[in-house]
């Protein structure tokens, strides 16, 4: 027999406002048939979890509505399949122009990427370079970690990869990752010592300066 997983009232004001777009507490009220103080309740940690946010809007009468809808982060929360759609255009490209087109595409993303860390690099030592990268990387949902081997030699671990499936079919994709850290972090001393799209639990960086 299956088990059918219960909803709770947070994934249901979620899935209320993925499909009204907009809703007041008393919207919400009616359709989850809860008290008034409960919706707030719930609403109340939502937004401090920053997955909904809320806007006044002024009535003819009476006092404005508080009118409550995902945010950003909140629209995350449900599925999306950018990699596959990003995979497919680059067999479409690939087939279409050729294997090199795909090589000088991820080499595009290298010089862009490379721009925009470099500006958090300069005039910082090599364990503030250390920092801000781990910071930038966690930025973009690589769960990164780093450790001080000695005094020039650092080890930065990455437990998640954003793009692992298209890493998994375009090596380019992890070759020309460790070629921007070595522009941003101005040392050629960089080996990846681990990596998630040739079957290892996590992505590893040997850095030294």
């Amino acid at each position: 027999m299956k088990t059918i997983t219960k909803k709770t009232t947070k994934d249901k004001i979620l899935d209320l406002l993925k499909r009204e777009v907009a809703l007041t507490v008393s919207d919400l009220t009616q359709c989850l048939n809860i008290t008034d103080m409960a919706v707030r309740k719930h609403l109340t940690t939502m937004e401090q979890d920053g997955i909904i946010k809320s806007k006044e809007v002024k009535q003819p009468v009476g006092r404005p509505l508080q009118i409550y809808s995902l945010s950003e982060k909140g629209e995350m929360l449900f599925p999306k399949n950018y990699e596959g759609l990003s995979i497919e255009f680059l067999r479409d490209i690939q087939e279409m122009y050729g294997e090199q087109t795909i090589v000088q595409l991820f080499k595009k993303r290298e010089q862009r990427m490379t721009k925009e860390y470099i500006r958090r690099f300069q005039n910082k030592t090599p364990f503030e370079k250390m920092i801000e990268l781990h910071n930038i990387q966690n930025e973009k949902g690589y769960m990164a970690a780093v450790s001080q081997i000695d005094e020039k030699t650092f080890e930065l671990t990455e437990y998640n990869c954003p793009i692992l499936k298209i890493a998994h079919e375009y090596k380019a994709a992890c070759s020309c990752e460790t070629s921007m850290f070595k522009h941003v972090l101005d040392t050629d001393n960089i080996t990846r010592t681990s990596c998630k799209s040739e079957g290892n639990d996590h992505c590893k960086f040997l850095i030294s300066f």
